[in-house]
């Protein structure tokens, strides 16, 4: 669980890896210490593929981007939106830099550890393991700051508690309907109530 907390020390052992979704081809620069660094994993694909990336002049949020897969998707694929990722690891911060500028879109993309930005969407593969009560911490950070007509889209397992963390959205002042359900793992939109 260290990727969530802190920049990892050692050798990077950088490796480019492919992956296919919104019919085209991608390849991304990943590294050790950093979330699935091997291969898309199979809950961000989910997410991409049960989502269709929004259009015209959006603000977006990548909470949680590692190597920024799903940031510079969306930029790519959105010439008018602006992606802000997010990450507590340096590292993936580098990769997702790095990969923005090989995909032609750092201009649109803002990597950082914080923002101030308000955002039309956040999309997340948020990071379940760090605890119930981290996650709450997270969410309750991140959330308000959708505009009023905002979504965020997320992915979570049900074998990691998909079911009670849409219970405990719906509890706490959020809309949280599950949209898809594959392989395992639930597609949450969240909307203010």
């Amino acid at each position: 669980m260290s990727h969530y907390f802190v920049t990892p020390a050692g050798e990077e052992h950088r490796r480019s890896i492919r992956a296919r979704f919104w019919d085209r081809d991608w390849e991304f620069v990943t590294a050790d210490g950093v979330f699935s660094a091997d291969r898309l994993d199979l809950g961000t694909s989910i997410l991409l593929r049960e989502s269709t990336p929004p259009t015209g002049p959006v603000n977006l949020l990548d909470l949680g981007c590692g190597w920024g897969v799903i940031a510079v998707a969306l930029a790519v694929t959105n010439p008018e939106a602006h992606v802000t990722a997010i990450d507590v690891n340096e590292r993936a911060l580098d990769l997702t830099r790095l990969n923005a500028t090989l995909h032609g879109v750092a201009d649109r993309l803002t990597v950082s550890t914080a923002s101030e930005h308000t955002f039309d969407e956040i999309w997340s593969n948020p990071p379940i393991r760090v605890g119930k009560e981290a996650l709450h911490a997270l969410l309750r950070q991140w959330l308000p700051t959708l505009k009023p007509d905002g979504v965020a889209r997320m992915v979570v397992g049900k074998n990691l508690g998909a079911d009670s963390l849409q219970a405990w959205l719906n509890q706490s002042g959020w809309r949280c309907d599950r949209v898809a359900s594959a392989k395992g793992f639930r597609v949450l939109e969240v909307r203010r109530a």
